[in-house]
């Protein structure tokens, strides 16, 4: 399952966001450490899913899936060290940082006033300086190592580390280093922060959703009026903005009511759908599907992911035991309406276990015990 770590200021909207998509009040786990985080479940909304589901009329529908972490409000420079307490933060798969844009004179801001560009820098560095530390501790301890005996194995982490170190010193993520794969296995191990895919989700006024050239045109203008294209153009970083107030609301109306008001509003999915993609696409993964009577389920893989790997995801005696995949494209299969009828027009095929899953396919595993 992918893991996902909400962060931010306090009074930023950050745990009614949580608590919407994952309805923690229900379902959260607390994990507790030295700092307290509840952990819940958000489905990725995919309407293909509903689709397929309304065609073989299942016994289970299981949508892919998105943990997210929420970590208590921070108050703006607290330091390096509170960071990494946090072993949620460090676990996670990409960081999804909230921001507030919305005015509220009954809810103080925690730095005095509102400015979601300033907010995201100093996260940030917070992050950055988190790393360095980590870098730094590394670094030392390998020089006294290497005083023992040089191996290449040693010499090439001290490398990759000293460009980190780099990377850091000169107030920038790791994330935008463009490391190659052999030199983020090796990274992999320190859970770097900065080096994480990041969601910044903007939190903004009820009012900024009423314009009148609709809400997409009034989301721009808040992103424009702050100048929050400038932060979220780095690599592995991405921007949605949302009405937490809002959102509350709809979350309250029955589904018919609450697609009436997104419609009135000019939205075509909820806000909190958007982060849930979003953070999904964030972090370049796919979904393939398992169809049938007794449950039609959607999948998580990495993009360029094989199909031997990919059965392993479904249970890993599919991918020891794997011999080909049965293949058909989402677009065939709800043309034709059947299996049967796609296999008649030659449009369901064989693979290997090389073969690369694209987003969509819907497979069948054929395998030896």
């Amino acid at each position: 399952m992918l893991r996902t770590a909400l962060i931010g200021y306090p009074q930023v909207g950050k745990s009614a966001l949580f608590q919407l998509m994952t309805a923690a009040r229900d379902g959260g786990r607390p994990s507790h450490g030295k700092a307290e985080v509840t952990i819940g479940v958000a489905r990725v909304p995919d309407p293909r899913l509903d689709v397929l589901t309304a065609m073989f009329n299942p016994r289970k529908r299981v949508p892919a899936t998105v943990e997210f972490a929420d970590i208590p409000g921070r108050a703006s420079g607290t330091g390096a060290e509170a960071l990494l307490d946090v072993v949620a933060y460090r676990n996670a798969d990409a960081l999804v940082h909230v921001l507030r844009a919305f005015v509220d004179p009954a809810i103080a801001h925690a730095s005095g006033s509102i400015d979601p560009r300033r907010d995201a820098r100093t996260m940030e560095d917070e992050l950055i300086l988190a790393d360095l530390a980590v870098v730094e501790k590394r670094l030392d301890r390998l020089a006294k190592d290497l005083k023992k005996g040089r191996t290449p194995e040693l010499e090439r982490e001290q490398d990759i580390l000293a460009r980190c170190r780099i990377q850091l010193e000169s107030g920038a993520p790791l994330r935008a280093m463009g490391l190659g794969d052999d030199d983020r296995r090796r990274l992999r191990g320190f859970q770097f922060l900065s080096a994480k895919p990041l969601l910044l989700v903007v939190n903004v006024d009820e009012a900024d959703l009423m314009g009148d050239h609709g809400a997409s045109a009034a989301l721009d203008g808040v992103v424009a009026r702050y100048d929050l294209g400038s932060v979220a153009s780095g690599a592995a970083t991405g921007l949605v903005a949302i009405c937490a107030k809002i959102e509350l609301e709809i979350a309250q109306l029955e589904p018919g009511d609450a697609a009436a008001f997104l419609a009135d509003l000019g939205l075509k999915e909820s806000g909190l759908d958007r982060v849930i993609r979003a953070s999904y696409d964030l972090l370049g993964y796919i979904s393939f599907f398992t169809v049938g009577e007794d449950e039609c389920r959607a999948w998580s893989i990495p993009q360029n992911l094989s199909a031997q790997a990919a059965a392993g995801e479904i249970h890993t005696d599919l991918s020891r035991g794997f011999i080909r995949a049965e293949v058909v494209a989402y677009e065939r299969l709800t043309s034709r309406q059947t299996m049967q009828a796609c296999r008649e027009h030659g449009e369901v095929r064989l693979e290997g276990k090389e073969y690369v899953v694209v987003d969509g396919d819907i497979m069948n595993i054929r395998f030896a015990t």
